[in-house]
């Protein structure tokens, strides 16, 4: 049999992808190798006998079981992370998330007339100094204001 080094490289051009892309039909060998010009490659295109394979890829299957296992709490452990801490969650995020939760919480609180101003005010400069954890030690201490007030 000829070598038909030739044809691959002419159905490389024409087909536009490399040389080990590219299929020979094996019945059809006599075709392909009296086929010397790019119309008579363009010919076994058109017919079949030439064609180009599909582009290999890299398998994405095992980074989305990876996913499913990270949501789930799996593979987050110290050997996988890299970046500091706060690089991960930073720190100013964190404040960020809590104080708009504390200060919607003494909104509502105001606007539902159970945090009177002057009280709401209060509060309100104890949240930016960083005075309540979470929003429910914030409900806690605006439950003990009040009382207090309701008891003057």
């Amino acid at each position: 049999m000829t070598s038909l080094s030739n044809q691959k490289r002419l159905a490389a051009e024409v087909l536009g992808v490399g040389e080990s892309r590219i299929w020979l039909d094996p019945e059809k060998l006599t075709d392909v190798a009296n086929a010397i010009t790019r119309e008579d490659v363009r010919g076994l295109i058109k017919d079949g006998t030439v064609k180009h394979k599909q582009a290999q890829g890299i398998s994405r299957g095992r980074a989305r079981g990876n996913d499913a296992k990270r949501k789930k709490g799996h593979k987050t452990g110290q050997g996988t992370r890299k970046g500091a801490k706060n690089a991960r969650s930073p720190k100013k995020q964190l404040w960020m998330r809590r104080i708009r939760a504390q200060r919607r919480t003494l909104r509502v609180l105001r606007d539902n007339n159970t945090l009177d101003r002057t009280t709401y005010r209060r509060m309100y400069r104890k949240a930016k100094g960083g005075e309540y954890r979470t929003v429910s030690v914030l409900s806690t201490q605006a439950e003990i204001a009040m009382a207090t007030r309701r008891q003057k």
